[in-house]
């Protein structure tokens, strides 16, 4: 399977399939309203602003796996982004990233790009880089910054 093969719902209950990304750069991250790397939405909202034009797509993933900091419906979740961080990307309905039940696409990501220790994600606001041909090029942790990715946007969108 390939990046392009899988589906999710985006929060308002319509399947999108990656392959409608093809031809894009595409940052995929599991995000949380409660956490303290929540500013980092404003980051993303900032690459996706500067970018998207020029073919960068950011798809944000609520999960609360991560000390329950993700405990509201798509709705909250969606009204939330909005109203604090003015999120334009397409968020998604929340999954799980770890564990029997994870999302195939997380399935997919983690087993192509693993993290330091180990391949479950470790916490809210991990990164995935995958290029305008789908593949996943690079995993980020939590901590890096968003705009600390910008180097790496910019060369895949030469």
């Amino acid at each position: 399977m390939k990046f392009y093969d899988f589906k999710a719902n985006k929060m308002n209950g319509q399947e999108v399939s990656m392959s409608d990304y093809k031809g894009k750069v595409v940052l995929v991250v599991n995000t949380a309203s409660k956490c303290g790397l929540t500013p980092q939405f404003e980051g993303l909202e900032a690459l996706y602003k500067e970018y998207k034009n020029q073919g960068l797509e950011i798809l944000g993933f609520p999960c609360n796996q991560f000390a329950n900091q993700e405990k509201g419906s798509n709705e909250e979740i969606h009204e939330f982004c909005q109203l604090n961080y003015g999120v334009s990307f397409t968020m998604f309905e929340k999954i799980d990233v770890n564990g029997n039940n994870a999302h195939p696409l997380y399935k997919y990501l983690k087993n192509e790009a693993k993290g330091l220790l180990s391949k479950e994600i470790k916490w809210n606001f991990t990164k995935f880089l995958i290029d305008s041909e789908g593949n996943v090029v690079k995993r980020y942790a939590p901590t890096v910054e968003p705009l600390k990715i910008k180097d790496d946007i910019e060369n895949l969108l030469k």
